[in-house]
């Protein structure tokens, strides 16, 4: 399985696509994708936060009917989440 580093840059290349999201959507998705890069350097310093996993979660269901590569994206980044102990 790729590293969450690897996940992340896809997501980032999935969202440069031209995917029909509405604002809130992108923006929500760029959001997520800070948080996770925060986690990543909180990881570092052994602060992890849980609400970060509900956020994935909830983007997941959100983008899983219209935008199943999205979210197997989104889900590969969870599991690697967990795989950290978050």
């Amino acid at each position: 399985m790729p590293d969450l580093q690897q996940q992340l840059d896809a997501l980032r290349e999935q969202l440069a696509l031209d995917l029909p999201l509405s604002e809130a959507e992108r923006t929500s998705l760029y959001g997520l994708t800070q948080e996770i890069e925060l986690q990543l350097a909180r990881e570092a310093a052994a602060t992890p936060d849980a609400s970060l996993v509900d956020g994935v979660n909830l983007a997941i269901e959100q983008f899983e009917a219209k935008h199943p590569t999205l979210a197997g994206t989104l889900r590969n980044i969870l599991q690697s989440l967990a795989n950290m102990g978050i």
